[in-house]
């Protein structure tokens, strides 16, 4: 799971550089440019919040299932007492 995370970030970054390098040496106008480079800066910030969204999916899974395998820990102990 942390190794999918890492390739994430690792392509919204690339994705990121590739988009503002591609936009900075197009042959476009001022206005033109500046209007793609925050489209880009939009677009990698939904690619993050989407990310930071999966991320908190997976911590609050993981919780869960540590929390149900503690309390069924908590019963098996209790039995033996």
């Amino acid at each position: 799971m942390e190794n999918n995370n890492k390739i994430l970030l690792a392509a919204g970054i690339g994705v990121a550089i590739g988009g503002i390098l591609g936009i900075l040496f197009a042959p476009d106008k001022g206005a033109e440019t500046r209007n793609k480079i925050k489209e880009s800066a939009n677009k990698l910030a939904d690619t993050f919040k989407g990310n930071a969204a999966k991320i908190k999916r997976n911590v609050n899974t993981a919780g869960e299932s540590i929390k149900q395998r503690m309390d069924f820990v908590d019963d098996k102990v209790n039995e033996y007492i």
